[in-house]
């Protein structure tokens, strides 16, 4: 089946994580503290390479965007990278979660009958 145009993107459930994570951190939307929600929300142990995975695939199918913020002393002179969701992101998220709720309510509705 091909996907309209005007369609969002799908998401796999560890992206609808990721986007998530981006969008809770309040100015703090660097990979690690990225890292650190998608624990939160999954209650359970999860690879930093996998969020950064999940990053890299995000931005490739303009979901997020990135960009490095200044050089700090704490972290070699290294700068962190910045992420923030676009509103394609917000869509194809929002669109997902819905699917998730309508998901739920079949599910509720066929453990009353």
């Amino acid at each position: 089946m091909h996907r309209k145009s005007s369609e969002p993107l799908r998401l796999g459930e560890f992206e609808i994580y990721v986007l998530a994570s981006i969008l809770g951190a309040h100015g703090r939307s660097y990979g690690a503290a990225i890292h650190e929600a998608v624990e939160e929300i999954t209650s359970r142990d999860v690879a930093q390479g996998a969020v950064y995975t999940a990053l890299m695939r995000l931005e490739d199918k303009g979901l997020v965007t990135s960009w490095l913020g200044e050089s700090t002393p704490e972290r070699g002179g290294r700068p962190k990278r910045y992420y923030t969701v676009e509103a394609a992101g917000q869509r194809a998220l929002c669109a997902a979660l819905g699917t998730m709720k309508r998901a739920a309510r079949l599910v509720a509705l066929r453990q009353k009958l």
